[in-house]
């Protein structure tokens, strides 16, 4: 049995050394095309956003909020929805000034123009509705300006946010 095993044994070493001598370097320029093809980037809205202020306009009267003093409020944007929570700083203590708000839900994005459809709401009243902004981005500040209007309450006004990028 030897005289014909080792000729056979031989020749399958000289096949798949061939084979692997023709494939290693297939296999390699493969793994450099898949380096090399550009990797898609997410869009620039997604991460951590920490408001810094928001002004209101509600008919004749304007409210700017400074979002560093006393409270503080983020807004996490993934590839699909976001979130948002804030609470004031000094523990809810003082009826006064305590504060908490907190929503999400998704949100699509075209070109500069954001929607955001709520679905959770410490206020159920604004649950389900949908509001329409304009983003701007420049470096890592966001500016988000649109009407926010939630049928059967008297809320409608125009609200600019501004945030700044944490993550």
């Amino acid at each position: 049995m030897k005289f014909y095993d080792e000729p056979l044994r031989a020749f399958l070493r000289k096949k798949q050394n061939k084979f692997h001598m023709h494939t290693k370097p297939l296999f390699a320029a493969l793994l450099l095309l898949a380096a090399c093809a550009p990797q898609q980037q997410k869009p620039a809205i997604e991460g951590t956003w920490k408001l810094i202020s928001g002004t209101v306009i509600e008919k004749n009267d304007t409210t700017f909020t400074d979002y560093t003093a006393g409270k503080s409020f983020i807004k996490v944007i993934n590839g699909s929805h976001f979130s948002f929570t804030g609470h004031d700083l000094n523990g809810g203590k003082d009826s006064a000034t305590a504060f908490y708000g907190s929503g999400a839900g998704t949100y699509t994005l075209q070109d500069s123009n954001y929607t955001e459809h709520l679905e959770y709401c410490n206020d159920r009243r604004w649950e389900g509705n949908s509001f329409h902004f304009t983003l701007t981005i420049k470096g890592d500040t966001l500016i988000q300006q649109g009407t926010e209007k939630v049928a059967g309450t008297a809320i409608d006004r125009l609200n600019i946010e501004k945030y700044i990028r944490l993550k």
